[in-house]
């Protein structure tokens, strides 16, 4: 594997990996008061459009880091519907 896709790789599994705490903490607690609508929309549909560049460039961490990451902020965003 060449460098370049090694530190793509890494930075998309540090930077997913951000999203795991709060998914389990808003699972967990059942609550998801603290997060912001607005802020979930915006990103989901940033990452969305990362995740179709990805997919244009064919580019393997563009694509994992902005897939993983989609579903875990759908997943926050359903249980911030759910446990309103």
């Amino acid at each position: 594997m060449e460098f370049l896709t090694i530190l793509g790789l890494t930075a998309a599994t540090i930077t997913t990996s951000a999203f795991l705490p709060q998914m389990i903490k808003t699972w967990q607690s059942k609550s998801a008061k603290d997060v912001s609508y607005t802020m979930l929309i915006t990103f989901i549909s940033g990452v969305f459009l990362w995740l179709i560049y990805g997919i244009f460039r064919q580019d393997l961490a563009i694509i994992l880091a902005n897939l993983i990451t989609l579903v875990f902020n759908l997943i926050i965003l359903y249980l911030k519907i759910k446990y309103r």
